[in-house]
Order: C-alpha cells, then sequence, then structure tokens
C-alpha cells in the first residue's frame, strides 16, 4: 500500500501520455512480503525505529504521534510497516505532505522553531523503502542533506519534491545503488548534475526538471529508465548518445534548457518512446525523422523554439510514427514547402507549424486528416486554397490559424458562408462569392473580409441600393454568423 503516493505521482508525471508501471517491491529474507490483512496480537514495532519515528515526525511539526503507543499498530496515512517473521514490524514507507485533497499525509505546518527538517533519525530505519515529501520543507529552504546517501540498500523510492531546496545535489545519492524512483522536481538546486549518477542502473523515474542545474547532461545507463525529465534548468550540453541504451524509455523532457548540437539519430531507436519534448533549447542539425521504423510508438514530438533556419521539412520524415497525433515545429525558421507526408499523419490531432518561413501551398491530402483538431500555420508565406471542408473548420473553430500568409484562400464551392469570421481568411474568387451573395440576397452590395478582425465589413455600394436593400443583405449574413457560433460554442 505504501506505492499509492508513488503511483499517483507517477500518474501525475505521465498525463496526459498514460504509461503502464508494475512496481517491483525488494525481495528480502527479514520482511514477510506478502498482503496483511491484520495484526497478531504479539506484533509490535521495533523499539529503536519507533523511537526514530517519533523524531522524525517531532522534526516536521508533527509531535501528535508520540501519543500512539505503538507506531504500525497505529499507523496513520503516511507510513506502511511490514511484519518479519518473528511478528516485528519494520517501517517500510514514510510520506509528508498534501498530495492530493484525498491523501492526507502529515504536513510540515506546525514545525518547531517556524521549519520543518529532515531529520537524520532516517538512518535508523533499516527498512526503509520510500522516503516522501512533498511541498513540505519550504518554510525554512535547506539543502538535500547528504546522510540521505547512506540509507542503504533497500531505499527504492527517494521524492523530495517542491520543496524548496538548495544548494547541489549531493553526491552521496549516487550510493543509492538500488533506486528506482529519484524525483527532485521543483526546488531551487544548483551546480550540475553528479556525473556519478551513471552508477543508478535501476532507475526508472529521474525527475530534476525545475531546478537552477546547469553543466551537462550525465551518461545515464539504466535499462528500466521509463521516464527522464530534466526540464526548466541551466544544462548547456549535447544530448547523450547514451540515452539510447535506456530501452525502456518513454518519456524525455529536455524542454527549456540550453542545449547545444544536433538531435541524436540513436534515439529512432526507442521503440517504447511515447514523448520527446526538446522545445526551447538551441539545437541544430535538422529534424528528427523516423526513416521508415524509427519511434513507432511516439506520440508528442515538441520542438518549437529551437532555431533551424534553412532546415527543411525532409519527404517521408514523419512516416512511420503512426502514433503521433502532436507535432510542435513553432518558431524554428523552418523553410521551404509543406511535404505530401504531413497529410499521410492518419493520427495527427494537433500541427503546429506557426512562425516559420514555410512556402507553397497546403497539400490537398490534409483534406483527409479526419482526427486533425487543432492547426496553426499563421506566420508564413503559403498561399492557395485551404484544403478543408466547411464541416473540419467549423470542428477546429478558433484553433485554425492561418493568418499573416501571402495568400491563402478558402473556397466558395465548399459551402463555407459565414465561417470566414473564424479564420480571418477571404474567398479564392471574391467575385464568385459576391455574385452569389448579390443572387442570395438580391441586392448589388458585396462585402469583403477584415483583415485585422476575420470579420464582415460593407464595401462600396456598386449599383443604386437603397439603405433598406442592404440591410436585408446583411442581417440574414449576421443571423447565420451567430448560428454557426451557436454551434462552435456548443
Amino acid at each position: 500500500m505504501h506505492a499509492i503516493p508513488l503511483l499517483l505521482l507517477l500518474l501525475h508525471l505521465l498525463r496526459p501520455y498514460s504509461g503502464e508501471f508494475t512496481m517491483v517491491m525488494p525481495d528480502s529474507a527479514t520482511l514477510v512480503d506478502a498482503p496483511q490483512t491484520g495484526f497478531s496480537i504479539h506484533a509490535r514495532t521495533d523499539p529503536d525505529e519507533q523511537r526514530a519515528v517519533y523524531e522524525i515526525m517531532e522534526a516536521t511539526g508533527n509531535s501528535w504521534s508520540s501519543s500512539i503507543p505503538d507506531v504500525c499498530r497505529g499507523r496513520w496515512h503516511g507510513i506502511e510497516c511490514m511484519p518479519d517473521s518473528g511478528d516485528t514490524y519494520h517501517v517500510v514507507s514514510l510520506s509528508f505532505g498534501a498530495l492530493s485533497e484525498d491523501t492526507a499525509f502529515p504536513t510540515c505546518d506546525d514545525a518547531p522553531r517556524g521549519g520543518a527538517t529532515l531529520s537524520s533519525a532516517v538512518l535508523r530505519l533499516p527498512h526503509l523503502r520510500t522516503l516522501f515529501f512533498y511541498r513540505c520543507l519550504v518554510a525554512d529552504p535547506q539543502p538535500i542533506p547528504a546522510f540521505l546517501g547512506r540509507l542503504g540498500h533497500t531505499l527504492r523510492s527517494l521524492v523530495l519534491r517542491d520543496n524548496g531546496h538548495i544548494g547541489p545535489i549531493p553526491q552521496e545519492l549516487a550510493n543509492l545503488t538500488s533506486l528506482q524512483v529519484l524525483d527532485l522536481h521543483g526546488n531551487r538546486l544548483t551546480a550540475s548534475i553528479p556525473s556519478s549518477f551513471s552508477s543508478l542502473t535501476n532507475l526508472r523515474l529521474l525527475d530534476l526538471g525545475s531546478n537552477q542545474l546547469a553543466g551537462a547532461i550525465p551518461e545515464l545507463n539504466s535499462p528500466s529508465l521509463s521516464v527522464l525529465d530534466l526540464n526548466r534548468n541551466l544544462l548547456h550540453s549535447q544530448i547523450p548518445d547514451s540515452l539510447s541504451k535506456c530501452k525502456s524509455l518513454i518519456k524525455i523532457d529536455l524542454s527549456r534548457n540550453r542545449i547545444i548540437g544536433s538531435i541524436p539519430n540513436s534515439l529512432r531507436n526507442l521503440k517504447d518512446l511515447i514523448l520527446l519534448d526538446l522545445s526551447h533549447n538551441s539545437l541544430a542539425g535538422g529534424l528528427p525523422c523516423s526513416l521508415g521504423n524509427g519511434f513507432p510508438a511516439l506520440q508528442s514530438l515538441v520542438l518549437k523554439g529551437n532555431d533551424m533556419s534553412s532546415v527543411t521539412i525532409p519527404g517521408g520524415c514523419f512516416t512511420g510514427m503512426s502514433e503521433l497525433n502532436t507535432l510542435i515545429l513553432s518558431g524554428m525558421g523552418l523553410e521551404g514547402p509543406m511535404p505530401e507526408s504531413l497529410g499521410e499523419m492518419q493520427s495527427i490531432r494537433v500541427l503546429h507549424l506557426d512562425d516559420n518561413n514555410l512556402n507553397g501551398s497546403i497539400p490537398q491530402n490534409f483534406r483527409g486528416l479526419d482526427k486533425l483538431r487543432e492547426l496553426r500555420l499563421e506566420g508564413n508565406r503559403l498561399v492557395g486554397p485551404i484544403p478543408f471542408a466547411r464541416e473540419t473548420m467549423w470542428r477546429m473553430g478558433k484553433k485554425l490559424r492561418v493568418s499573416n500568409n501571402l495568400g491563402l484562400c478558402f473556397e466558395m464551392d465548399e459551402g463555407g458562408e459565414g465561417l470566414e469570421s473564424m479564420v480571418g481568411i477571404s474567398y479564392c474568387n471574391p467575385e464568385s462569392a459576391a455574385s452569389n451573395r448579390e443572387a442570395k440576397n438580391g441586392t448589388g452590395g458585396t462585402k469583403r473580409l477584415s483583415s485585422w478582425t476575420g470579420g464582415w465589413q460593407t464595401s462600396s455600394i456598386s449599383t443604386g441600393s437603397s439603405a433598406s436593400s442592404v440591410a436585408s443583405g446583411f442581417l440574414p449574413a449576421l443571423v447565420f454568423a451567430a448560428g454557426v457560433l451557436c454551434t462552435v460554442s456548443h
């Protein structure tokens, strides 16, 4: 049961990308590693461990625990125990902090002298497998204590998340060679990531995101590593080719750093990778292409904010990424035409190519992208018709952004009367559109699109129509547009 906070955390880290995790508990000859349905009348908590728990709880402002005669028998949410073969219970998990409204671990709000601390008494818990502190040490920011590196071979999960920790990551943490989860996300850690982390070969999750870490990304050699999150730091190095050895990776997030160089071709060999986010770095050298069989499980590729000026999108680059549903290539300085292979991504739902230098027209096979829900093409040099049916444009609504191009337009024969206010573009053949409206409304007035609002503007009247005849043509258009907007809003 002590794996519950860890599982909740894993689900949070992976959203909206789902993955299946199996938490493997350590084998132990001294503990009965099986479901416990009740306590033996003779079972008692190990006395030294009980005293250690009292000290730990006192240091976090939870002195109420000292009134509990036996911390395992009278346990609370946040402490888990397991018995040995002699009916002695040992503490295997301690958790602090309000992870969610439904998970009431002890908090650290009433710690002595105004700030909670992490007591070295944890070293007297020789069977500890999980130590979890979440938003619990923020009142008095402090370094991560180096003594945690002496917790021993039983520790599987160390989570010190959003606690305001300062200073460097202790090198001693590399001694925790049985560690499967190391989460130091959301602190104020500085200096570099210890290169000795390469010895943590059992890691499944490494999250050091949202700190102030600099230097290089260390070589990682854990074949079971599933989640690597180093986003929002100051890392300045190339992406190590050794990541391709971590065959179980499903999420790599290195976004918002200062990473340089090219994206290693070897990453395409990560057959289980679902999310690759390298956005807002200084990467160059071209896009990571599938080449037919690479990235077979990839669902989200995010590269926005890397200046790859003069790079083109290779034809067939994403062929083989049959699961890809999110592709974000905004603001990269990409040039050249949009290859037709983009229109062959049948799983794509979100496609951002805005703020580049793409030219030519939108491929006609985009019309077959039935799952597309969001398309951004604004800020390019595209021309020609937008190849979508009326229903597709209604479905995307404001999530279809195509402004600030050289000459995109909408074909009148798609039956798109009233759709212009959604996309901010004009008809490809305005004369035909005007004639169609005149025939429909019985007026000689024409309407054109506002280049700055995407709405209707009344042009000069080319015939001698009265004000009432103009109104009679304008009002039906307003009514129709209102109906369209109501449909979209629902």
